[in-house]
């Protein structure tokens, strides 16, 4: 059952990359000399956070000319999901993030659409790690039909704890919407964790609404390997 579930993640690894060659011009793959030890489902964290940091470098970062959702200028962009939509890519960011959930968080949330598939890695890894998750997924606006609700996921007991996942933060402003939205549905919410922080006021941001944030990433991260690749 071990070989059949290696080259099935062999395989996936291999379509990964392939799509890498022909839609990014990544020529280069890490050479995994033995999947059964070096995949992703295998690396260490410090592997695994190179792995994801080379991932979003290769697939996600770009420069240029761009206008952000805060409708700020930008000279480069991070589009975390061309990562966290891919097989390996979710897996290393379910893996690390739930490595950094604090021991009594009873759920993970996020703001659709770039929280979506983070927060549903999270939970599959969790439940591979016997230590089952669930997640809630916050919308922008109400639900046109039906419940007419914001959050969509299980019902919670009052006051559970709740963090909150985001792929890229520059102001904190997006994530604090799923924030507010899930404490007023009566969770609590001190901790909000991102994949990259772009160092642009977000994390003071958070500081000055009494609330914890953490990043795998700092922009300066990227850049630097993107500059050395």
């Amino acid at each position: 059952m071990r070989k059949k579930s290696i080259l099935a993640i062999e395989s996936i690894y291999n379509d990964f990359w392939l799509n890498c060659n022909r839609n990014f011009g990544v020529s280069q793959a890490p050479n995994p000399e033995n999947m059964a030890n070096s995949s992703v489902a295998n690396l260490d964290t410090a592997s695994l956070r190179q792995f994801l940091l080379d991932a979003l470098v290769r697939l996600a970062y770009g420069e240029g000319d761009f206008t952000l959702s805060s409708g700020q200028k930008s000279s480069y962009y991070i589009n975390g999901k061309q990562v966290t939509l891919t097989a390996e890519g979710a897996l290393a960011v379910g893996r690390l993030l739930l490595s950094l959930l604090p021991p009594d968080t009873q759920a993970v949330a996020g703001l659709t659409l770039g929280a979506d598939p983070i927060v549903s890695a999270v939970i599959v890894v969790s439940a591979y790690e016997n230590r089952p998750i669930p997640a809630l997924i916050v919308r922008k606006e109400a639900k046109g039909h039906g419940t007419m609700a914001y959050i969509e996921g299980p019902i919670l007991n009052p006051g559970a704890a709740v963090v909150v996942l985001e792929d890229v933060v520059t102001t904190g402003k997006s994530a604090m919407v799923a924030v507010e939205r899930l404490r007023d549905a009566g969770y609590q919410v001190d901790l909000i964790i991102a994949l990259v922080d772009r160092e642009q006021g977000g994390a003071e941001f958070y500081q000055s609404q009494g609330i914890k944030f953490q990043a795998l990433f700092s922009i300066r991260d990227l850049q630097a390997a993107y500059h050395n690749k």
